[in-house]
């Protein structure tokens, strides 16, 4: 079978909102090959559609179709290692895994920027499935019909640290907390933050971070979603974190730290007990460069 190895993003970035994303290195691992029915099972406990509606399933027979090949039917097996519902993509990890997937399969005929074009019809918008599939840190704009993207690589010293809650916030109830309009005041704030994250995290410029991640177009909003937010985004700061933010929708929380800092991980672990959050995971992540691959064909 054949094997794809996809990795978890982070998107919006702070003031980035829909445009901005980052891969990380935390991966799902999918399992696929041509079949005369649909055959999908999870590897793991995670329960995953096991018919027509799985979205992996859905991406792959969309290359399919729009190559003009029929598709009896897949067989696909699912290792489930980005949390989902949890604004870590896990979404984009299924739809870049069922494109990359049959597009391998049908020996390649679309090329990176295509299926980039493809993933972003399918998803909505850019910012989780276009460094889900390219790796780095990404900046894109979605016009409905085309994608405009620029990957850059992320320096390997910083460590990402997510803080995942444990309960689901799905896309939709975290978007229906948002304004439908918002000043002009607002939106300049956002994008001077935007812009200036994107420079200074590749410039080496860490200290900017800690402003460039303040936004006004949707964390304000989402907040209120996630419990004890403010409380670890202050806690996160007073332990050396260069940035925090509100990853994707939510409700993981990111924090951007320095690679020397060895302590973080246990301190903001103790401080999550401390205020009740118990239950909240930390992971150490390290940024992806690669993003999603085809590794060789396995029996499984």
């Amino acid at each position: 079978m054949l094997k794809i190895k996809i990795p978890a993003t982070s998107a919006n970035l702070g003031a980035g909102f829909d445009s901005l994303g980052l891969s990380l290195g935390m991966y799902n691992e999918v399992y696929m090959e041509e079949s005369d029915h649909v055959n999908i099972t999870s590897l793991d406990d995670i329960k995953v559609p096991q018919n027509e509606s799985n979205l992996i399933y859905i991406s792959a027979k969309r290359v399919y179709d729009i190559c003009g090949k029929s598709l009896s039917g897949l067989t696909i097996k699912q290792k489930n290692n980005i949390p989902m519902t949890r604004g870590l993509g896990s979404s984009s990890a299924c739809i870049i895994a069922g494109l990359v997937g049959a597009n391998h399969m049908l020996n390649c005929p679309f090329s990176v920027d295509e299926l980039v074009n493809m993933a972003a019809y399918i998803e909505g918008h850019p910012d989780n499935t276009t460094p889900a599939l390219l790796g780095g840190i990404v900046t894109a704009v979605f016009d409905t019909q085309c994608v405009y993207w620029v990957k850059q690589e992320v320096d390997s010293h910083l460590k990402f640290f997510a803080l995942i809650p444990d309960f689901e916030l799905r896309t939709e109830v975290a978007r229906g907390r948002l304004p439908e309009q918002v000043s002009h005041k607002d939106a300049v704030f956002n994008l001077s933050r935007a812009a200036l994250f994107s420079a200074s995290l590749l410039s080496g410029k860490y200290e900017n971070l800690k402003e460039a991640v303040h936004d006004r177009l949707h964390q304000p909003y989402r907040m209120g979603l996630i419990k004890g937010c403010e409380q670890v985004f202050e806690a996160t700061y007073k332990l050396g974190a260069y940035a925090t933010y509100i990853s994707g929708a939510g409700p993981t929380i990111m924090s951007i730290v320095d690679g020397k800092n060895s302590l973080f991980g246990l301190q903001i672990r103790r401080q999550l007990d401390e205020i009740g959050l118990s239950t909240w995971k930390v992971c150490e992540l390290s940024i992806d460069n690669i993003g999603a691959q085809v590794l060789e064909q396995e029996t499984i």
